[in-house]
């Protein structure tokens, strides 16, 4: 079982090096904005494959306020593209 802890781990980080280019690299503000989202759920992926490796349940208070941050994050990011049309 922990060679596939380790396998979703990897799969996950790869996909956070991938995300982090993009937001580096992003053409406009709504790539970046988004790519941010994507490495906060990739984030709380990461913390839930850790949790679920270690069978310790002190860490799923930081995935709820980790899950609310990239919730609020995501509300506040398409509230602001609404607002401002240079940003579409």
């Amino acid at each position: 079982m922990n060679v596939l802890y380790a396998v979703a781990l990897t799969l996950v980080s790869v996909a956070a090096g991938l995300t982090t280019v993009r937001l580096l690299r992003g053409p406009s503000t709504l790539d970046r904005i988004v790519a941010l989202d994507v490495l906060v759920t990739l984030i709380v992926t990461g913390v839930a494959i850790d949790v679920a490796a270690r069978d310790d349940l002190a860490a799923i208070p930081l995935l709820l306020v980790l899950a609310l941050l990239g919730f609020i994050g995501s509300i506040t990011a398409a509230h602001l593209v609404e607002q401002r049309e240079d940003l579409r």
